[in-house]
């Protein structure tokens, strides 16, 4: 069976910036519902690198989720500050992983998450070709140094950031050639992707075979999930509607088989509520649904 976890962004933005649930009552909440982790959104105000600056503060961290039975998915850094795609200087952008690399390592945080930062309008101030080759030569910085520390990098590709068709994701993880580096396969985003086509530049560029075809073009490459229903639209016609399951499109009984054939170098499946407006309330109805479908496919 998976390990499940949930990533604790969906309590601290979006719909809940103004009023976060505080990190103490995320964490005892899942442990109540039978999680057995959490993906950390290291921002404020749960735990980050810069409000837990100390070994000793960390170590406390570590141990509180300990504590409760809980492990930890992954980390979201939160590299949203920095410039990847429109700079030659991508120094800052490095130090700032290393930062959140660090706090992987301190934590015991086993995968560091990455996107491309910049939207997909930025191709309007950088051509494709450089855009690309920044990306690909950072990435491939960060994907060694992630690997010296045993922490797994992964990439969330989505309508919202730059490189958002199918094309660009299995060209990029190509050239990035790190076997540290994979690609971290959110449904909904993937659904968004290969079937809508949103936000995607120029020509929009679909797959016939939908959410499901875009699992198979990336098989071997995937190291990471993040499962979530797609109803097909787009929250604040930015980036994918992370919907709970069974209230959108997806087909996860044909889909999972094909995610599982993924040798990921781990055991854990992620459930993803970004931007749902009740997202604290729906929190337990996920859970259900997740471990049916864990029953069925999580051996």
């Amino acid at each position: 069976m998976k390990k499940i976890s949930i990533g604790s962004w969906a309590y601290t933005i979006g719909p809940y910036a103004n009023n976060p649930v505080s990190w103490d009552e995320v964490i005892h909440k899942l442990a109540e519902l039978g999680f057995d982790g959490v993906e950390l959104g290291g921002f404020p105000p749960h735990p980050n690198p810069d409000d837990l600056p100390k070994k000793d503060q960390r170590d406390r961290c570590k141990e509180q989720l300990e504590d409760l039975g809980l492990g930890w998915s992954g980390l979201a850094a939160n590299l949203w500050g920095e410039h990847l795609i429109d700079t030659e200087n991508t120094k800052p952008y490095l130090d700032t992983f290393r930062k959140n690399l660090q706090f992987c390592v301190d934590l015991g945080i086993p995968a560091i998450r990455v996107d491309a930062v910049q939207p997909p309008t930025i191709f309007e101030k950088v051509d494709a070709q450089s855009a690309r080759q920044r990306v690909v030569e950072t990435w491939k910085h960060c994907a060694e140094e992630a690997a010296d520390e045993g922490v797994r990098m992964t990439w969330e590709f989505e309508p919202g950031f730059a490189f958002n068709k199918p094309s660009d994701i299995l060209r990029i993880v190509d050239e990035v050639d790190n076997e540290n580096f994979g690609i971290m396969f959110d449904t909904c985003h993937g659904y968004m992707v290969a079937v809508a086509g949103a936000r995607q530049p120029g020509k929009k560029e679909t797959l016939p075979g939908g959410v499901l075809e875009l699992a198979r073009k990336l098989r071997g490459k995937i190291n990471h999930l993040h499962l979530i229903d797609s109803d097909g639209t787009l929250h604040d016609n930015e980036t994918s509607t992370h919907a709970p399951f069974g209230e959108g499109k997806i087909n996860f009984d044909e889909l999972l088989p094909e995610l599982n054939k993924n040798d990921m170098g781990h055991n854990w499946w992620t459930v993803d509520l970004c931007f749902w407006p009740d997202a604290w309330a729906v929190t337990e109805q996920c859970k259900t649904e997740v471990d049916k479908l864990n029953k069925k496919y999580g051996k």
